[in-house]
């Protein structure tokens, strides 16, 4: 009898298996979790097209911004990017990218964006060089209209006429940039005529000015119509409907899927009363061996009691000893990121100290003093101003005086004016520093179409005060390279730190000119060559092995940290740097080479 018991009970413990086998295959195949699927999908697409909707309206901005800061051009597309690759893990994993509608739209869509990333790009080529030629206007205007205002003894109605076709042209041309037309254009073509012939009116020195003015009308006049139709092709890119069409694949394939499980759901259910009627049936029996259970259900209570105590022991010591190693790694890794923050601002801060000083001693020597003895002169002859500037030896000196006082203010303020501008171009480069610093805690380089030429020329701004100051003459030996793909911000870190070690390895030199040499070139078709070549101080041979090591320097007041952050950058951009010289007093040549990446003609 008992053992009639045993096999009936092995033989409802096995149906009972059974019955809950089938209910969890029933329960994995009517998994609302599809559901959920769904909706995140249908939330990243949503998503998706905000930030396509954001990167429109970046697009627009840029069209008039006067900056040239196109970062809210790429952040879109790099969180669209990301997005796109999640929404496309999350479909992978269900195995929806293997329906040849999906894979065709999926397609539809990456082809879109890809056009439309490619209208972008060619917009912030034209667009940056039409918006450098919009904003040099008014200056450029303004050297022509200073100079006509000395002329005193041309013909006045004549200079007049010149001076009323310029500021009409350049009317002409910023109205041709908000509200492009047929009509705007002929008026510049005609404006553009008539400052030629005004140009051959005027004495030499205008026509410099002149040319420089007609080719930057000239780069508008062509630009503009290419920017307005890249923002029209961009605008045509049907990237928001491929989403929606991805979005009805989606509801579609939901449809089908909860008709499914809601055939699932009612084989479960009645699966589920058998089973419960079953269990009711075993937990009767079950019931008999409450107290056996009871008694081990306690023993294992204390042995887990038992373990968890000598567990969270073991916890505890692992977590003291991961805290102490992050605390140290942390520790390291800020002092030597802010090491090299320091080192490349501190570069910069040197430009910003000599345009800062400059500014200092003008204002301190300004001529404006002298308005005031002027002035001094003049009260003290109240009622008889007239005969005291006609008969008085000092009154007759006195109108002379002040128009030569007026061109000295005028003169100083220019000079002023420049050294603000470049003192605003350092603090700009010092935020860009910062700003990168950061990019690089949580992102890969950022590659962007540029002139190397153009950026070396940003780096000899940086060091001009300092390189004025030393003396130092500059040779430019550029050769024809093409538009490439760098890191700006990691090249310009570099530039500056050689030019500025170049300038202080030829400061004790006083035996012959102190010459740098920049030199741009292409090595064997695939290498970008860029080297900075002094007469200076040199390098000895047991020191060639350790330039490049942290800490190592040869000045007294230097710290060690530029070259070596230098060679960091040239490695995180795929290159290295490498240092050559014959010896001490003979020179030194840093050269730094980094795979050449041209940008696409279509580009």
């Amino acid at each position: 009898m008992k053992t009639t018991n045993r096999r009936n009970l092995a033989l409802l413990s096995v149906v009972a298996v059974m019955l809950a086998s089938v209910l969890l295959f029933l329960y994995l195949k009517s998994n609302s979790n599809q559901t959920t699927t769904y909706a995140e999908s249908r939330d990243v697409i949503g998503r998706i097209k905000q930030l396509n909707a954001q990167w429109e309206t970046e697009i627009l901005k840029a069209r008039i911004a006067i900056s040239h800061n196109y970062d809210p051009l790429v952040a879109p597309l790099t969180e669209m990017t990301n997005l796109w690759e999640r929404l496309d893990t999350m479909e992978s994993n269900h195995g929806r990218t293997e329906s040849p509608v999906w894979r065709a739209s999926h397609d539809a869509y990456l082809t879109a964006i890809q056009e439309k990333t490619r209208l972008v790009e060619q917009f912030k080529s034209h667009n940056a060089v039409l918006r450098n030629s919009l904003a040099f206007l008014p200056t450029a205007e303004d050297d022509i209209q200073e100079q006509l205002g000395r002329l005193v003894d041309e013909d006045q109605l004549q200079l007049h006429n010149i001076t009323t076709d310029t500021y009409d042209l350049l009317l002409s041309s910023l109205e041709f940039a908000q509200v492009t037309s047929d009509d705007k254009a002929a008026d510049i073509l005609l404006g553009l005529n008539k400052l030629g012939v005004n140009k051959l009116r005027l004495p030499e020195p205008f026509h410099s000015p002149i040319d420089i003015l007609s080719s930057h009308i000239a780069l508008i006049l062509r630009e503009q119509p290419v920017v307005n139709r890249l923002l029209e092709n961009i605008e045509a890119v049907p990237v928001a409907e491929r989403l929606d069409d991805i979005t009805n694949l989606l509801n579609t394939d939901q449809q089908r899927t909860d008709a499914v499980d809601q055939r699932y759901h009612f084989y479960m259910l009645l699966f589920s009363v058998l089973l419960v009627l079953l269990l009711v049936y075993l937990a009767i029996h079950l019931m008999r061996s409450f107290t056996v259970i009871n008694r081990v259900n306690k023993a294992l209570q204390t042995a887990n009691e038992d373990l968890e105590l000598r567990v969270e022991e073991r916890t505890r010591e692992l977590r003291d000893t991961q805290s102490e190693l992050l605390d140290t790694a942390r520790q390291a890794g800020m002092a030597e990121i802010a090491t090299n923050v320091l080192h490349n601002v501190g570069n910069v801060l040197n430009s910003v100290n000599i345009s800062a000083d400059l500014v200092t001693r003008k204002l301190r020597a300004s001529k404006a003093q002298g308005l005031g003895k002027a002035m001094q002169l003049i009260n003290e002859h109240p009622g008889d101003l007239g005969t005291f500037l006609t008969e008085d030896a000092k009154g007759k000196l006195l109108p002379g005086y002040l128009n030569q006082l007026v061109d000295a203010i005028a003169l100083e303020q220019q000079g002023m004016t420049d050294e603000l501008a470049q003192l605003t171009k350092s603090v700009d480069h010092i935020k860009d520093i910062v700003a990168t610093q950061q990019s690089y805690a949580g992102a890969n380089s950022l590659m962007e179409p540029l002139h190397i030429s153009e950026l070396l020329e940003d780096a000899l701004r940086m060091n001009s005060g300092a390189l004025t100051r030393h003396h130092v003459t500059v040779v430019k030996e550029y050769s024809n390279v093409p538009q490439v793909m760098g890191d700006k911000h990691r090249l310009l870190l570099i530039l500056i730190n050689l030019i500025s070690n170049a300038k202080y390895a030829m400061s004790d030199l006083s035996n012959r000119p102190r010459q740098m040499t920049l030199g741009v070139k292409i090595v064997e078709d695939k290498t970008l060559q860029v080297s900075v070549k002094d007469d200076g101080e040199g390098i000895a041979e047991e020191n060639m092995t350790r330039i490049f090591a942290h800490g190592f320097t040869t000045r007294k007041e230097g710290h060690g940290f530029g070259l070596h952050s230098c060679a960091l950058a040239a490695i995180e951009m795929n290159g290295h740097l490498t240092a050559h010289s014959d010896g001490p007093g003979k020179g030194a040549m840093f050269t730094l080479q980094i795979p050449l990446k041209t940008v696409p003609e279509e580009a």
